[in-house]
């Protein structure tokens, strides 16, 4: 069998590169002109909720820790953006990072307690300490309990864009979740995502290995609670609001739902769940509590017919193209 001539194989090379930036091109193009047909404050939700569960996926989908507190984290950073906003009179540009920060170094703090343990004890114990965040945020002064942080103002980017509007607002959000995804895609590509997904699939060969393996958990539930705060953040501003429902342990478990929607361990996934979830939360609307029972009954379906999520069954297909999923 003759060997291919070595221009043929960097040919050869390319196209999977070439597929996968036409793809995001389309991706893209299609995300500039939705505002134009759909309502911005939709598209901007799911967003917000698309970033949160790609979040959360980093945790789950590449370092194998199911994490049931994560609404922390998302709730707490919208709090923190929302009074720096509205009480100290801060720009989105100086607000977003410090919700950011809040949340990286509450993530730091539940990381360092919870990586101790493993499975179901490591579960309940994000769920735990998620709780007690609630209950803070009921009881503390700055977040005005039940009433939450309202009129939160979207302010002048850079003092030269004006988030009141909403669509200029649409493109903010729109930047902030590209990045996003960006960011993760780089850490799991990373030496450091080869060794999350090592510990994820035989943690012991890990050790045998010599690496540090609660070190990269931690370093991981940091990034993933940074990237959670993130969202809340900026969901913060869509809506002019931090309350009570961005902390609830339901955020949490429909942060999960999204998550295994989509497809655990993909790059669009999370989104695809955010989407589908979010979707069924506005079409339902009108259902009250039976959206709950809506949600709960296409979760069962879907796990049933597509056990690797939406994306997660379109993955091999589109791997053959040469399309990361």
């Amino acid at each position: 069998m003759t060997a291919l001539p070595a221009a043929a194989r960097h040919r050869q090379a390319r196209i999977p590169v070439s597929r996968q930036m036409l793809l995001v091109l389309i991706l893209l193009a299609a995300a500039l002109a939705a505002p134009f047909a759909v309502y911005p404050v939709f598209l901007m939700k799911g967003l917000c909720y698309g970033l949160f569960a790609t979040a959360f996926d980093l945790l789950l989908g590449f370092a194998g820790l199911l994490s049931f507190g994560h609404a922390a984290f998302f709730g707490f950073a919208a709090y923190v953006t929302a009074n720096a906003a509205r009480q100290w009179g801060w720009p989105p540009e100086l607000a977003i990072p410090c919700g950011v920060a809040a949340a990286a170094a509450l993530g730091a703090a539940f990381g360092w307690l919870a990586i101790r343990r493993q499975g179901i004890y490591f579960a309940m114990i994000t769920l735990a300490l998620a709780q007690m965040m609630y209950f803070v945020a009921v009881e503390a002064p700055f977040t005005h309990g039940e009433d939450g942080i309202q009129g939160v103002p979207r302010g002048l980017l850079f003092g030269l864009f004006d988030l009141s509007n909403s669509r200029t607002m649409y493109y903010f959000v729109l930047a902030v979740f590209v990045l996003g995804l960006a960011f993760l895609h780089r850490v799991v590509h990373s030496p450091f995502g080869q060794v999350l997904k090592a510990i994820r699939d035989n943690e012991p060969r890990a050790v045998s290995l010599g690496y540090r393996v609660e070190r990269y958990k931690l370093v991981a539930f940091v990034l993933s609670a940074g990237m959670a705060g993130l969202a809340g953040s900026v969901k913060a501003l869509v809506f002019q609001l931090a309350s009570l429902g961005d902390v609830h342990w339901h955020a949490s478990g429909e942060v999960v739902l999204m998550t295994l929607l989509g497809g655990v361990g993909t790059l669009f996934g999370p989104t695809v769940g955010a989407f589908v979830v979010v979707t069924i939360q506005d079409v339902f609307a009108e259902a009250g509590s039976w959206v709950t029972i809506i949600q709960g009954a296409i979760f069962v379906i879907c796990v049933l017919a597509f056990r690797r999520g939406i994306v997660g069954m379109a993955a091999p297909w589109l791997a053959r193209r040469g399309i990361e999923a």
